[in-house]
């Protein structure tokens, strides 16, 4: 009789917008076999060279609010006036085929994960300092005065509650964070359990 597939793992990576964690989890997606991210569902509009599908799931306001009435999301939230969530029955299909998740997701969304599956692993990324938040977030285009404010004012709000995560990745230098990010994966993929 074949040994059964142990069961994948959930990690949920958490930044204030700009830290660097979509590049932190592209780098970490390229070096982990066996690990998907998970892709959210909006309602906002995409940005320059964001690619449905890909960056996110685009959708309209109304098929997102049928999504919360028909249960469909595993946690959902309102971030910047716009609707963010993520598929339950994607999660619940790639863990019980044994391939470990990735979300990409806020602190409201990791804060409801946390309490559906409680054996995720949660890891927060911290810019080097608040003030190179902010240049990031300048320099990234896109975003008006107003909303660059309005995402500094949140940064330090998420920044505040990282001690709710089980690990904090300070993303100074990006090869550094990288190599840290892949070591924290790693050593839960090789706990007892978890044939490779």
């Amino acid at each position: 009789m074949l040994p059964t597939r142990a069961p994948g793992r959930l990690f949920i990576v958490s930044a204030p917008s700009g830290a660097g964690k979509t590049t932190l989890c592209a780098a970490l997606l390229k070096r982990m076999p066996r690990m998907v991210r998970s892709v959210s569902y909006t309602t906002r509009k995409p940005r320059k060279n964001e690619q449905n599908g890909e960056d996110y799931h685009f959708i309209s306001d109304a098929e997102f609010r049928e999504g919360i009435e028909q249960g469909r999301w595993a946690e959902w939230a309102e971030v910047h006036g716009s609707f963010y969530g993520t598929s339950a029955d994607f999660i619940r299909s790639r863990l019980r085929m044994g391939i470990d998740v990735v979300l990409n997701i806020d602190v409201q969304g990791a804060e409801q994960l946390f309490a559906r599956y409680p054996d995720s692993i949660g890891i927060f990324i911290l810019p080097p300092s608040i003030e190179e938040l902010r240049r990031r977030l300048e320099k990234r285009g896109g975003d008006s005065p107003e909303a660059v404010e309005r995402r500094m004012a949140a940064a330090e709000q998420e920044m505040a509650r990282k001690d709710l995560y089980h690990h904090v990745v300070l993303n100074d230098d990006l090869s550094r964070a990288t190599e840290e990010l892949v070591a924290i994966a790693q050593r839960y993929r090789q706990a007892p359990g978890r044939p490779d």
